[in-house]
């Protein structure tokens, strides 16, 4: 049935065709012509839209990926983002390991300082007690390793030689250059001649050390610069490092 009907819808339109003058003919045509080209222009347009909603798709996935794409000379070419440093190694993955590496060290940091407070503590205590060769108690007085010895053997776990020379040769206690010392660091004289050192004393800060110099004087802060004990310098030590903490 549906056959005889297009059948028929033919036969009329071929015989409508052979009625129409050419004048008729020709318009009927080029409003064909002008129908089609309209629904090209749209079909053209539609898939310029949809074209250019794949492409920007595509480039919001590049960029959550870290890339960028732009299109030069008729090729797709890629460039790198920009991201923000991240602190130590600039890796994502590292800044746990490296968060912790500084807590770590801000840690040692804050034994080190209260090492030294406490060792400062028990020196500045000591002032105006007389000197005692061979002494390292508060109860007899002390000599200048004797001072040394009683303000920092509770507070490290390596041995505290009782001699200044054997302290100045201390490997464990690392040598410090005069313009870095810091409070509590040992500070080593030659006075007499005998080995590298035979005096010690402790740096205290703002050019001065802590000392219990000879027989008949007492305990007392004294000045580096002072022309006697600036000429018999020899060096310095650090016992009090997070190392060589208990």
């Amino acid at each position: 049935m549906a056959i005889k009907k297009r059948m028929v819808l033919t036969l009329c339109a071929m015989l409508l065709a052979a009625s129409l003058p050419a004048s008729a003919l020709a318009t009927v045509h080029s409003k064909t012509a002008a129908h089609k080209a309209v629904t090209g222009k749209k079909t053209q347009k539609k898939n310029s839209t949809t074209l250019a909603r794949k492409g920007s798709l595509k480039k919001k996935t590049l960029v959550s990926s870290g890339k960028t794409t732009s299109r030069r000379r008729g090729k797709l070419t890629s460039a790198p983002l920009e991201t923000t440093a991240l602190s130590c190694s600039g890796r994502k993955k590292s800044k746990p390991s490296c968060l912790k590496g500084n807590t770590l060290a801000s840690a040692h940091k804050v034994r080190v300082q209260k090492a030294q407070k406490v060792a400062m503590n028990k020196l500045m205590n000591q002032i105006g007690k007389p000197y005692r060769w061979g002494g390292s108690s508060p109860l007899t007085g002390f000599d200048c390793s004797g001072l040394i010895y009683y303000a920092y053997k509770d507070l490290v776990k390596i041995r505290i030689p009782r001699t200044a020379n054997e302290m100045y040769h201390l490997r464990d206690a690392a040598p410090v250059q005069r313009a870095e010392l810091q409070s509590g660091d040992l500070v080593f004289f030659r006075t007499r001649g005998r080995g590298a050192a035979d005096h010690v004393g402790v740096y205290v800060g703002n050019g001065k050390f802590i000392q219990s110099p000879r027989t008949g004087r007492d305990i007392q802060i004294t000045s580096l610069s002072e022309g006697y004990w600036q000429q018999r310098y020899v060096g310095a030590r650090r016992v009090v490092t997070a190392q060589n903490l208990r």
